[in-house]
């Protein structure tokens, strides 16, 4: 299993990468994987300022739908045009072509406070 570095993580298997004062959130490649194959991913939120931990979207699978939570607080900029048209992307690429938004983030140090490759590998391993 895949768990860059790099990047942050939440308890709720979302990653975010932060590039200049603009941030990219994912899934992970454990929560791909736990989900099976995405079908649909659907998010209505650019625009939107929400608060961290509040549902941004839904991604969808065969048997069943899943909520997105924000990693931290801000506006939610873009939607990755490429998983609309194609969401096998999460599946096959989480972390590169399947990001799923660009977002700016309300404080940039709220990004420290999550959780790093190490603490994710601790969630997932109990």
């Amino acid at each position: 299993m895949n768990i860059p570095q790099e990047l942050k993580y939440t308890s709720d298997h979302e990653w975010i990468r932060l590039e200049g004062d603009i941030a990219y959130v994912g899934i992970t490649d454990y929560a791909q994987q736990q989900l099976g194959d995405i079908v649909y991913v659907d998010i209505q939120t650019v625009g939107e300022t929400l608060d961290a931990n509040e549902s941004f979207g839904t991604i969808e699978v065969v048997k069943t739908i899943s909520d997105l939570f924000l990693p931290v607080a801000g506006e939610i900029l873009e939607v990755n045009p490429n998983v609309e048209e194609n969401p096998e992307l999460v599946n096959n690429d989480p972390y590169g072509e399947g990001w799923l938004i660009k977002m700016k983030p309300e404080k940039q140090s709220s990004i420290d406070d999550l959780l790093d490759a190490d603490g994710y590998k601790k969630v997932i391993n109990g």
